[in-house]
């Protein structure tokens, strides 16, 4: 199903929105090339792609903005899936977003994939529960739907991740033209939310039963205070929950996620408009919590992992971030939740990096797409230098 379309108005104002992010300079760090590793690719010719799930087969499930779910073995054999959701809606920065396999993928052959849901005026971030049965989604229910709705075809979020104890969290961004509602109580808009595979509300949920000047907070909402998270990853080892999202012309933010905070946006940020005002005198502010780490001028952060295994043991416990706007690969050194500094990895990569995964063999998983106005993109896997 490829969905329904965005005003003209959305798709230029996002095209403007990734014009500026792919004209910012890229800043001085270590830099890796490519010669460096191995670089396999797995698939290409991708229309766009947002989120790849790695399958226990060896295959993966991919998912394209313009809302295709493929089914993906090797370069030649790919199969689109059926039964997708007949509201989606494409244009901007909104479609099929995220795809996540249950944590008993092998037994329940349960997925979740997010996608924005609605109309030009009337849209938002949902979330779909399906069973995967061949080639087909069957048992489809949608367990989420951001609300309020919005009028706009930026900052959807829409990443997924599961929680040591089964709950997930979803990323929703703050609309572009809303980010007040990012500290607003009674609105998902500039949110993480936390559910049961359900659907159904935690009942330990950190603002059950709480309000800010007199509206009560939704009980879905876990954090508080972002722009538009687009990278989200557990730590099973240190039981650490991180994200990150994109700031606006610098103010890109890597967190480590508790419940119950406030993250800033937008009364703290170190970034500024695109037009170049000034959006807040506070690049810190009391109450609310500070960025692990963060880029000025932005790198367009997309995808999130937090290396865990046996091919890069020096990776082990750091952030791997993919880069829209610098083209390449961040690795964020990190030590008891704390920066110690970055890496460029990837640096003559030349491509957008859209979403990284861990893959079970401990290789990395990297989609791309050629360029903010290319369709193309492809699948590769990142493993030592052979």
């Amino acid at each position: 199903m490829r969905g329904l379309k965005l005003s003209l108005v959305s798709v230029v104002a996002a095209s403007l929105l990734a014009a500026c992010l792919e004209a910012q300079p890229v800043p001085d760090v270590p830099q890796r090339a490519s010669s460096e590793f191995t670089l396999i690719e797995i698939a290409s010719g991708l229309d766009k792609p947002w989120s790849v799930a790695e399958m226990p087969d060896r295959g993966y499930l991919i998912t394209e903005i313009g809302g295709r779910l493929l089914r993906v073995s090797d370069m030649s054999n790919r199969i689109e899936v059926s039964g997708l959701p007949t509201d989606i809606i494409v244009g901007g920065q909104g479609g099929l977003l995220d795809v996540v396999l249950a944590p008993d993928f092998e037994s329940s052959s349960e997925i979740y994939i997010s996608y924005a849901y609605g109309t030009s005026d009337v849209n938002g971030t949902a979330l779909l529960r399906a069973t995967l049965n061949g080639d087909a989604l069957v048992n489809t229910k949608v367990i989420f739907r951001a609300n309020h709705p919005k009028a706009a075809g930026s900052h959807f979020g829409g990443r997924i991740v599961f929680l040591a104890d089964g709950t997930l969290v979803l990323s929703l961004g703050d609309g572009f033209a809303y980010r007040e509602d990012a500290q607003k109580p009674d609105t998902h808009l500039g949110k993480l939310v936390r559910l049961d595979r359900d659907g159904a509300v935690p009942n330990d949920n950190p603002f059950i039963g709480k309000d800010k000047n007199g509206e009560a907070f939704k009980p879905e909402v876990y954090s508080i205070g972002h722009r538009n998270p687009q990278g989200l990853a557990y730590d099973f080892q240190t039981n650490m929950l991180w994200q990150h999202e994109h700031g606006p012309r610098g103010g890109d933010e890597l967190n480590r996620i508790e419940p119950g905070a406030n993250y800033g946006w937008p009364i703290a940020t170190t970034g500024t408009d695109y037009q170049g005002a000034r959006i807040s005198p506070y690049k810190t502010f009391a109450g609310m919590v500070d960025p692990v780490h963060d880029w000025v001028p932005s790198i367009a952060p997309s995808g999130l992992v937090i290396y865990r295994g046996d091919m890069f043991p020096e990776w082990n416990g750091d952030a791997l971030i993919g880069g829209l706007a610098s083209r390449d690969i961040r690795r964020v050194e990190l030590e008891s939740g704390t920066s110690l500094g970055e890496e460029d990895l990837l640096s003559n990569l030349g491509m957008r990096v859209r979403d990284l995964r861990l893959a079970k063999d401990g290789a990395l998983l990297i989609l791309t797409e050629s360029s903010a106005a290319s369709d193309e993109g492809q699948l590769f896997k990142l493993t030592p230098k052979r």
